[in-house]
């Protein structure tokens, strides 16, 4: 039978959707996912890792990709980026009473015009001033973008909590939230513990929260992202697997970044584009384990994950995290999972 959307769907009680991080980045819970399920913290997680594993983690950087204007005719205006094409242009979607048309001009923030160059698909191709680069315009006039579950505006704690602390590469629309656990104590607990920690960059783009518009998912396209897998990093996985070593994604990022790149085979370093649709069924060539959060229903990053862990093996994970009262999505809580269904750690 092909897979449809409603073999991923799930009920979330609204009032486990995380609206604001907690108070300390790795206090949230972590959900083993093994041959049984174990309910631990995530200070825990130097115990699920060995000698001579590697973590790989995305390093962007969210951008304030959220801009709010005017059009000619005086109508409000609210654009959100999908991801720029260079340093003057950009795909975005864009919120008006009616969709601007190609050559309508917007003034945002009240500081700088942008012009629509035609559409994208649902997205809106926009050229900004020539004589300044797009992030600068971003850094001093945008905000920041939380995800559309989350029912507030973005205030100054977002600022520091909707970002990685390693994050370097200005880039991304919405954070890779497996990330947003670690702190800097964290980071050297486990490469004290001999794991070893490598960097990718890939670029989430406001895509990752656009719904599945159609039933049988092999009509489904993915939205495009952008990546870079430095040689470092492709040496230190090389490296890992040689010795026997673990290669742990660090979010759904930076797995599909890695399985992108070794889609024709081997893991190359270099950059591209991925639009890799990743279902259960799915032969991964790089991941080991997976550190996650929790996804939204009929979302293909839970679609992603179940081809990870398995399907069963998802449902009921996320059927106990929902009894157990875990937190779900950007600010919630995080699961560990392997694809051995091995023991995930002496403790469990």
């Amino acid at each position: 039978m092909p897979l449809t959307v409603n073999d991923f769907d799930y009920t979330l009680p609204a009032h486990l959707i995380a609206q604001a991080p907690l108070a300390e980045r790795n206090t949230s819970r972590l959900l083993g996912v093994g041959r049984a399920l174990a309910d631990r913290h995530f200070a825990d997680l130097p115990e699920f890792i060995r000698p001579g594993d590697l973590l790989v983690f995305n390093d962007t950087r969210v951008l304030h990709a959220r801009l709010f204007g005017v059009k000619a005719s005086g109508g409000a205006v609210e654009v959100l980026l999908e991801r720029a094409l260079g340093p003057h242009e950009a795909l975005a979607q864009v919120r008006a009473s009616r969709s601007p048309g190609t050559g309508a001009v917007l003034r945002l923030a009240d500081a700088f015009d942008v012009t629509v160059q035609g559409r994208v698909g649902e997205f809106f191709h926009l050229r900004f001033p020539p004589d300044e680069d797009l992030a600068d315009l971003l850094e001093r006039h945008g905000k920041l973008p939380l995800p559309p579950y989350i029912q507030r505006e973005a205030n100054d704690a977002d600022e520091g909590r909707y970002q990685t602390v390693y994050a370097r590469a200005p880039g991304s629309v919405a954070a890779p939230t497996a990330g947003l656990h670690f702190d800097e104590k964290m980071l050297e607990t486990l490469a004290g513990r001999g794991a070893k920690l490598a960097w990718l960059t890939l670029h989430v783009g406001a895509g990752t929260f656009q719904p599945v518009r159609v039933h049988d998912l092999a009509e489904h396209r993915m939205h495009r992202e952008r990546y870079v897998i430095p040689p470092t990093t492709a040496e230190a996985i090389a490296a890992t697997r040689e010795k026997g070593g673990r290669v742990i994604a660090v979010g759904t990022t930076s797995l599909r970044a890695l399985e992108a790149a070794a889609s024709h085979g081997e893991l190359v370093a270099g950059e591209g584009e991925t639009e890799l649709f990743i279902l259960p069924g799915f032969r991964f060539r790089v991941a080991d384990a997976l550190i996650t959060n929790f996804h939204l229903p009929r979302s293909t990053l839970l679609m992603l994950v179940s081809a990870f862990g398995g399907m069963e093996t998802i449902r009921r994970a996320y059927a106990h995290a929902i009894e157990r009262g875990y937190r779900f999505f950007s600010y919630g809580d995080a699961m560990f999972m392997t694809r051995d269904d091995g023991m995930l750690c002496d403790a469990v």
